[in-house]
């Protein structure tokens, strides 16, 4: 018996117990090391997603962790393999599928919210999500590369540029990673962000930070621009106010990338979208290529995983980690061991 961080109702969560499942035809069982909390776990923890997970859930998708068996009819996998694991089960004939769009399926599964996740010392997932760890890199900042193949993916959507000017309206984990992503691209990079903690850390990675709540953030664009406008805007805060601001830094055919998850319709300035002839595009998710690429920015480290993680909580102290989270500017990301011995576990 193996133990797991199950969701349970709105602000319930609890480690219990939980049955390991032999990999079957074309499965393997992993050891997860490490899983990150990130903001749809937080959502999920909140009630917001009832209508979609099932209970109890177990949670988590952003991890790292070995191979410990290989189903049938699995090849080039074996015991001890360092993996990550991209979380996406899809049916292959929806429209979305047919359409080369199997990220998007209209019937996807996203492993961690509709069937179970990470939190666990033993998991079964399916061979086709692995995506290859190089030994060199530590586990820890391994479980960094879910998110980072977010950002990776969303800098890709925006179809940032070499020498462009990008704004980043949102200075959480996702949002400094894809400050980090555009930079590496080759983007001159603002952050805008209201806690003076996650500030402080973007500043120490070397980027330029704005605050909202001090600044007058589109003057502060207009000046930084010549006038001009940034090219690219990301709207990675979930606030209508982040919106407001995606909107207004931008220039003539500039183009807004919506990140966040917004839990509610939000206003749009649509005359300044006629009046500057500006995109929208959405970024959802990732393709392998993005999570390929991710691996290769968090080990060479040009994404510095180890400076995002705040902190490092037992299998057990999970629950409390989650509230932990809610408050927000002092933390970034907190993973969870799922490594340790625990009394009455087999692990």
């Amino acid at each position: 018996m193996t133990l797991a961080v199950r969701y349970l109702a709105a602000r319930t969560l609890d480690t219990a117990p939980a049955e390991t499942r032999a990999p079957g035809p074309g499965e393997v069982e992993l050891a997860p090391a490490y899983v990150g909390i990130c903001g749809t776990d937080l959502h999920i923890f909140h009630g917001d997603m009832d209508a979609r997970v099932g209970v109890p859930a177990v949670l988590g998708h952003e991890m790292s962790g070995r191979v410990v068996r290989v189903g049938p009819d699995v090849e080039g996998w074996q015991p001890g393999d360092a993996v990550t694991v991209m979380p996406l089960r899809w049916d292959g004939t929806c429209p979305a599928c047919r359409a080369g769009h199997r990220h998007v399926c209209q019937h996807l599964d996203f492993i961690g919210i509709d069937s179970p996740g990470a939190m666990q010392q033993r998991w079964t997932v399916p061979a086709s999500t692995l995506i290859r760890l190089p030994g060199s890199l530590p586990l820890d900042r391994a479980a960094l590369v879910e998110p980072t193949a977010v950002a990776v993916h969303d800098v890709g959507r925006a179809q940032v540029r070499d020498g462009e000017k990008a704004v980043v309206v949102g200075g959480g984990p996702v949002g400094i990673l894809i400050a980090l992503v555009a930079r590496a691209a080759g983007a001159d990079v603002r952050v805008v962000e209201p806690s003076g903690h996650r500030r402080l850390l973007a500043q120490e990675l070397g980027l330029v930070t704005w605050d909202p709540a001090a600044d007058d953030v589109p003057e502060l664009a207009r000046q930084w621009t010549g006038d001009a406008g940034a090219d690219v805007a990301f709207e990675v805060s979930g606030a209508a106010g982040g919106v407001d601001t995606a909107v207004e830094v931008l220039g003539v055919r500039g183009r807004l990338c919506l990140v966040a998850i917004h839990p509610r319709p939000r206003e749009v300035n649509l005359h300044r979208f006629f009046w500057r002839e500006l995109t929208l595009v959405g970024a959802r998710l990732y393709v392998r290529s993005d999570f390929e690429r991710a691996v290769a920015l968090v080990a060479d480290g040009t994404i510095p995983a180890e400076r995002l993680i705040s902190k490092v909580v037992p299998l057990t102290e999970a629950p409390a980690a989650f509230e932990a989270l809610e408050g927000g500017g002092d933390v970034m990301k907190i993973l969870v061991d799922c490594t340790g011995e625990v009394e009455g576990a087999a692990v």
